[in-house]
């Protein structure tokens, strides 16, 4: 055999993707090493919810090198374990991800580990030891592997995400073998973000499956939908609360969220020459990012303005700032975040409130929900996909029928209202993921489908098996 591909995470669901290709001779690499979350963080035979968190449970032997598609905490959170279980290779990612990386994990580790400064600083001076920034669209080969090279290509799903090319080179009468790892696809035109192009070849393809068995609105129709929604809130007079993930869907809603304000602006000056003042209240709307580890993300986005795409470019040309306008406040200080959430739930004060975590499992989105989710004028908008077993999930399942959810051990009535827009995923939809593979020249002989629920798999392997009538299409 000339190679295998053995999952150690996102196979059953679409949390802790971890995969591993091994060369005949033994050596292998990782793609990615993401921690499981919600209901697929739960040890099968034991219940402890620790367990897949904290434990490396594969061998290491021959592992030579990992490499990171992007760093959001499903595809990295377990990276801390792997350098504790002894992994001391070389940790491939892309200039951006390299970036970003120590913020993510510091930030986890703080969260889910520990709060000692003195273990969390010698498991990021580790890691950043390790790190090997790589550019897009450059093949490298291994130090430490033979007949192995790779290459990092953007994939449009969050600053810095990739998905990997392998070419494990020819030997004796074995040709050569392509095999693409797609990590997390973007949705083309998703903001700030150039769309993903397809390989020009894949023999073997391993691609995520989140949304193969649905599509979503166009990039015009969400972020319609997204100021209709807010506006509809606002009927009620109190907050709007968006739980996002602090790298990528934050930058994303605030990109989408001046856009809209620029728009209703230029709408009003029209009236105004007209001499009909039609004041709105997106005019003096605060939108408030509270998230420390969101600010910082942000300040990177904007450092990064090589990677922004072209339409992201005109507007900073134009004058305009859309990460940094002036309807924006950020909440870094704890302190004042508390004082923000008890005086939002005194006065209820239209405002919009985007606060980690996006799946409400931890973070400042807690302390906003204890306080908010009981009162009637309080509406929580969901723009991002919620994995069985956690809060986010709990609240969309039960809330719309005056339900409740369970919050670090508190039961919190849910009386606010609850609104899904499945278009603002950062993810490819059903027909990104079939284009992907159409517009390879030389179509994959064998696919496996990842990083999806089951139901979400067979909708595009009975999509891929259509459209590849003579290539293999199983479930990872």
């Amino acid at each position: 055999m000339m190679f295998e591909i053995i999952h150690h995470g996102a196979v059953d669901g679409v949390t802790g993707s971890c995969h591993q290709l091994r060369l005949a001779s033994g050596d292998s690499v990782l793609v990615d090493c993401g921690l499981f979350q919600g209901v697929e963080s739960l040890d099968r035979e034991s219940g402890d919810e620790d367990f897949n968190l904290k434990q490396i449970d594969f061998s290491l032997a021959g592992v030579k090198a990992l490499l990171v598609t992007h760093c959001h905490i499903d595809h990295v959170g377990r990276i801390p374990y792997l350098l504790a279980a002894g992994f001391d290779g070389p940790i491939y990612a892309t200039e951006a991800t390299a970036q970003l990386l120590p913020l993510v994990l510091e930030d986890a580790l703080k969260v889910g580990v520990s709060r000692d400064g003195r273990l969390i600083d010698a498991v990021l001076s580790r890691l950043k030891s390790q790190l090997v920034p790589m550019a897009y669209g450059q093949w490298f080969r291994f130090d430490v592997i033979e007949g192995l090279k790779a290459k990092f290509q953007c994939a449009g799903h969050i600053f810095g995400s990739a998905y990997i090319e392998f070419e494990i080179l020819a030997s004796g009468s074995i040709p050569k073998h392509r095999v693409v790892f797609s990590g997390d696809l973007g949705a083309p035109y998703s903001p700030l973000l150039p769309a993903p192009k397809s390989p020009y070849r894949a023999d073997t393809l391993i691609i995520e499956s989140t949304y193969g068995d649905r599509l979503h609105e166009s990039r015009r129709d969400r972020r319609r939908l997204l100021q209709s929604t807010i506006e509809r809130c606002f009927t009620n007079g109190g907050t709007v609360l968006i739980p996002a993930f602090s790298i990528g869907r934050t930058q994303e809603l605030l990109y989408e969220l001046e856009e809209t304000i620029h728009r209703v602006e230029k709408r009003l000056n029209r009236a105004r020459l007209h001499g009909a003042v039609t004041p709105t209240l997106w005019e003096h709307l605060d939108i408030i990012v509270d998230s420390p580890l969101a600010s910082k993300f942000t300040e990177c986005y904007r450092t990064l303005k090589s990677l922004w795409d072209a339409e992201a470019r005109r507007k900073v040309s134009a004058g305009r700032h859309p990460l940094s306008f002036e309807q924006l406040l950020t909440i870094d200080d704890h302190a004042e975040h508390l004082q923000t959430v008890d005086y939002l739930k005194r006065t209820g004060r239209p405002a919009i409130v985007i606060a980690a975590s996006g799946m409400c499992a931890g973070g400042r989105i807690q302390n906003y929900l204890k306080a908010l989710l009981p009162d009637p004028r309080t509406d929580l908008l969901f723009v991002g996909y919620q994995a069985k077993g956690t809060p986010g999930r709990d609240i969309q399942t039960y809330g719309p029928r005056g339900g409740y959810v369970m919050l670090d051990g508190q039961r919190v009535d849910i009386r606010a209202g609850i609104y899904t827009l499945n278009g603002y995923s950062a993810h490819a939809d059903q027909g990104n993921l079939l284009n992907f593979v159409k517009r390879m020249r030389y179509k994959p002989q064998h696919i496996r489908l990842v990083h999806g629920d089951v139901t979400a798999k067979r909708a595009l392997q009975a999509l891929y098996q259509e459209l590849l009538p003579s290539s293999e299409v199983v479930l990872g």
